[in-house]
């Protein structure tokens, strides 16, 4: 599948800059940048030169010269796509770095595709599957926490632990391929019990690893919270707290928010996607009623719901035993869905009072929106809902769904082979289901793919990488 072409990209982001990096990969990637290239002493050519070596002088058209220049070079196989490269860091202008492409075009490069850098560096050996999704993963990591499984992943952590599996059940339906080449002779070379405990081990690992999507999928994608309740309790103000930015329009007026609005912030690490709601009432208004629409549909798509209300309002009994009944309504609904009980405007309040509502009301969080008092408390509360005992222990996390699918299928296989075992199925049809557990195995590292599955892999990655 690997092309044989020199490729040459811009490996930073477009649009002006102090610096521009522009890579080139391929067999005839040092030839091209040195064709280029004028050193400032000497006139070194660098064909010659060492790798993991950088030079300065200028890129030069004929006679023109479009940019003072840094070339770093790497000769394969000791290089990130396993071929020879070449980066130029050059000034970050617009006109630059369209020149010097331009120029390398015209020299016997191509442009490279969406990942195929990382393409390349897979297809020869540099990383496995996973490796090279996790590339991707690092460059969108927002939070320490995505950045920390990005790189444990791009490390091999994962891979290593997938491998290790593969190898010991390839040992083991080794044997039990062999055994079929004697069926005559009645003979077992697969130690029966030995292969229960490994089944075992494999499910138990596979279980964890499955389970452990859940966390990663929160930890990569940021966990949506809900801001809803009624008009006027201080919604937006709250949304302006969190976020210490004066995010959303704060009035007096009811129904000020009309529509959702969502930003982004990291908690401990993790990213939090605050979604501030319009408020909740009986209505007529066209515009206001869409709105409130759209907070229930915010409400189904939020993992945790902060339900919030003016603690002057329960100075009154009537309203506590109203409110009681909205809390029931949503748990009910929303069962799986934590949900905050949070009293705004606490500075309005007398301690008497304070404790005369938590009385009622147990669960419930008290703060001033307006004068950050006990914001501080709600983020430590929000991050309580995120297990992230597993990110502290440094254990695989999985976030990526391809390899979660893969390893259900082949948790499923390995279940097939266990019910074998305990059931004392004959060995050739105990190794139908271990090629196909084998198989899922592969899918995730590499060992096993399609053009197909490459080409929408490495389609999400930028171009450049």
């Amino acid at each position: 599948m690997i092309n044989q072409d020199t490729i040459v990209a811009l490996a930073t982001p477009s649009g002006a800059g102090a610096i521009a990096v522009i890579r080139l990969s391929g067999k005839d990637a040092i030839t091209i940048a040195d064709s280029c290239f004028r050193s400032v002493k000497n006139q070194k050519s660098l064909t010659n030169q060492k790798t993991h070596t950088i030079h300065l002088g200028h890129i030069v058209d004929g006679n023109r010269t479009i940019d003072e220049v840094l070339v770093s070079v790497f000769k394969n196989p000791n290089s990130y796509t396993g071929e020879d490269v070449v980066e130029v860091s050059c000034h970050g202008s617009n006109y630059i770095q369209q020149e010097i492409i331009q120029l390398f075009l015209r020299k016997g490069c191509r442009m490279a595709t969406a990942g195929e850098f990382t393409l390349r560096a897979f297809l020869n050996g540099k990383l496995d599957l996973s490796q090279a999704e996790a590339v991707a993963d690092l460059i969108s990591s927002d939070n320490e926490a995505s950045h920390q499984i990005a790189m444990q992943q791009m490390r091999g952590g994962f891979s290593s632990e997938i491998a290790k599996l593969r190898e010991e059940l390839l040992n083991f339906a080794s044997l039990i391929e062999l055994e079929l080449d004697f069926a005559e002779e009645d003979v077992e070379f697969a130690d029966r019990t030995q292969f229960k405990e490994l089944i075992e081990r494999i499910r138990f690992v596979l279980k964890r690893l499955i389970d452990s999507f859940a966390v990663g999928n929160v930890i990569k994608n940021g966990i949506p919270v809900a801001i809803v309740g009624e008009p006027n309790v201080g919604k937006s103000t709250l949304l302006n707290a969190l976020l210490n930015e004066e995010r959303a329009i704060v009035s007096e007026i009811a129904g000020t928010t009309r529509d959702t609005i969502e930003d982004e912030i990291s908690i401990g690490g993790i990213g939090f996607r605050f979604i501030d709601t319009a408020g909740i009432r009986e209505t007529k208004d066209v515009v206001e009623s869409i709105g409130i629409k759209k907070t229930f549909e915010k409400i189904e798509q939020a993992q945790v719901v902060v339900f919030i209300a003016d603690s002057l309002n329960f100075k009154e009994d009537q309203f506590i035993h109203s409110f009681k009944i909205e809390i029931e309504k949503i748990n009910n609904k929303y069962p799986l869905k934590p949900l905050l009980i949070v009293a705004n405007k606490v500075d309005k309040l007398s301690e008497a009072n304070i404790e005369s509502i938590k009385t009622e009301i147990p669960q419930i969080h008290f703060l001033s929106a307006k004068k950050g008092i006990g914001v501080d408390e709600l983020k430590d509360k929000l991050l309580s809902f995120v297990n992230t005992g597993a990110l502290r222990n440094n254990d695989t996390i999985v976030t990526n769904s391809r390899h979660y699918d893969s390893l259900l299928k082949a948790y499923e296989e390995i279940d097939k082979v266990k019910h074998g075992l305990d059931t004392g199925l004959s060995g050739d049809l105990l190794a139908i289901d271990i090629r196909q557990a084998l198989f899922h195995f592969g899918e995730i590292t590499g060992e096993i793919t399609t053009d197909d599955l490459l080409g929408n892999i490495f389609a999400n990655f930028c171009i450049g990488k």
